[in-house]
């Protein structure tokens, strides 16, 4: 084994001791937020385990959308919303968390005999590698590919004014919130009312 090997097999399991303890940390945290910063230091070891594999671009798409965009609406959807609630005692939990255990443990029984089982004979790829695969993929994205690109772009425009349209604040008038919207009514004033109190003034 050479130096550059040996490098390359203490890195690679360097990375999968992190994907393995983050995900292990997502799933047996109790602070959610601790979870969602576990999520994200697992994506970024996937993408370490890219750039082994010397895929420069899907591990950067990794970093740029899992951890830039996913991971961290994550965590704004946590902490926005904050939904605070009395701890409950769930009824049958020993049997949800055999349940659980059972089909987590069938699972890691399945992949094993997959990895065990599978001829992982290492072969040369006759495609482009590297940064030549990126320019490989930049012009199947605005040639052979342009029309579900545009497509995707404009999809991720319409989430994005979904998104605004949701969480605007529509302004009601004072008559007609009654009840239980009263309580949840939040000390702000439209803007018409501000310009009026302005005008007043």
């Amino acid at each position: 084994m050479t130096l550059a090997e040996g490098v390359q097999l203490v890195t690679f399991i360097i990375l999968t001791a992190g994907v393995v303890l983050a995900a292990l940390g997502v799933v047996l945290s109790s602070n959610i937020v601790y979870s969602a910063f576990l999520l994200g230091g697992a994506f970024i070891s996937i993408a370490g385990l890219y750039l082994l594999l010397n895929a420069s671009f899907v591990a950067f798409a990794q970093v740029l959308i899992y951890v830039g965009a996913v991971n961290v609406l994550i965590l704004f959807a946590i902490m926005l919303v904050n939904k605070r609630e009395d701890f409950r005692p769930l009824k049958f939990n020993w049997l949800r968390k055999g349940l659980t255990v059972l089909v987590c443990g069938g699972l890691f029984a399945l992949l094993s005999l997959t990895v065990i089982s599978t001829p992982w004979a290492v072969t040369p790829t006759p495609g482009a590698s590297g940064d030549e695969a990126i320019y490989l993929i930049g012009e199947h994205f605005f040639s052979d590919y342009l029309l579900p690109f545009e497509l995707a772009s404009v999809l991720l425009l319409m989430a994005m004014i979904g998104a605004i349209v949701l969480a605007r604040r529509d302004f009601e008038p004072e008559d007609l919130i009654t009840g239980a919207a009263a309580d949840l009514q939040l000390p702000e004033r439209s803007r018409e009312e501000l310009l009026t109190g302005a005008g007043k003034k």
